[in-house]
């Protein structure tokens, strides 16, 4: 599907080409064979209607400069097309590196193509200074939030703290970064629902990236039993549960640590380690769960409830026959006079 996409967008993008050139050819066309009416049309077409550093803007040269930005966006795909199959699938790079390569190479061929773009036009750089000014300001106040975020997906790139592929939580988000753009970074949920998030979150909030060093992660299971419990058979029990999942790995093996004595149970953590299971921690602690609680039936290892002792230091001689005796003699009734 995305590769679909990606096709007919660039379709629409050599149609639309199609038709700037055609009319960016239009005006010599009707000053040709147009007639009176035609060169009437072509002088309209090329009446320059302010200037830009000098350069006469009419409607042909925006139309050629439409024609130029939409020729150069399929340049700049299809040469990301070719580093991406033809040089960097060949190397050994994670996706993360390479898709940080093909990313900045696209940023580079646009920059470079603009510039050619303006020399060509004979568009004074220099002339330009008062615009960039004033563009500065305008970024400056307005699209401040863009530019921070433009920024940002730079340093991601470069930087990589995060990458494509990576595990990460933002808050209370978690999901798999599956793209890093100029201005956001789009996270794949396990409910397949994608999450746009500005590249500024990146660098200015705590970000938890499971899988920075490697897709191996370690999940902590609580697990309480009664205190009639062996606890050495306990830890044998958990451990041979754990290393009978098929996505528990073997090493790091499974280990299990007596945390603490509770008010109604003992206290283990089991720790376990996975590789395929980053995506979907929950499944892998309820597999384990329901193994355990399986285990410990057989066993007849209990589970138990939250319990209380009451104990009585000392009690009034008085009140104590009184207790007694309410015990076995119903409330007696309130009349109105009681009330």
């Amino acid at each position: 599907m995305p590769d679909a996409n990606r096709r007919s967008r660039n379709v629409g993008l050599v149609l639309t080409a199609v038709v700037l050139a055609v009319g960016a050819v239009l005006p010599e066309l009707l000053a040709r064979f147009g007639g009176a009416a035609g060169a009437d049309l072509a002088k309209i077409w090329s009446k320059p209607y302010f200037h830009v550093g000098g350069l006469p803007v009419t409607f042909a040269l925006v139309l050629k400069a439409c024609l130029f930005v939409i020729i150069l966006r399929l340049v700049t795909r299809l040469a990301r097309r070719f580093i991406r199959r033809q040089v960097l699938d060949r190397t050994t790079l994670d996706p993360g590196q390479r898709y940080s390569i093909e990313k900045a190479t696209g940023y580079f061929i646009v920059l470079l193509g603009l510039l050619i773009g303006l020399s060509a036009t004979g568009l004074s750089l220099s002339s330009l200074a008062f615009l960039g000014g004033a563009a500065g300001v305008v970024i400056g106040f307005g699209l401040q939030n863009i530019a921070h975020n433009f920024v940002s997906g730079l340093i991601l790139l470069v930087e990589r703290p995060i990458k494509i592929g990576d595990r990460i939580e933002v808050g209370s988000l978690n999901g798999d970064v599956v793209q890093i753009g100029a201005r956001s970074t789009w996270i794949r949920t396990n409910d397949n629902v994608v999450i746009i998030v500005p590249n500024s979150e990146f660098i200015t909030s705590r970000v938890i990236n499971w899988t920075a060093n490697d897709r191996q992660v370690r999940f902590s299971l609580p697990v309480g039993v009664s205190y009639g419990s062996q606890p050495e058979r306990v830890r044998e029990i958990l451990e041979t549960v754990a290393s009978a999942h098929p996505d528990v790995l073997p090493d790091p093996p499974p280990e299990t640590l007596f945390v603490a004595f509770g008010d109604s149970s003992l206290n283990f953590e089991l720790r376990v380690w996975t590789r395929n299971q980053v995506q979907t921690p929950k499944r892998l602690i309820s597999d384990l769960y329901f193994a355990i609680f399986r285990r410990f039936r057989e066993e007849g290892i209990e589970i138990p409830f939250p319990q209380r002792d009451l104990h009585l230091r000392s009690v009034d001689g008085t009140a104590l026959p009184a207790c007694v005796a309410g015990a076995g003699t119903p409330a007696p009734s309130h009349t109105p006079d009681d009330r």
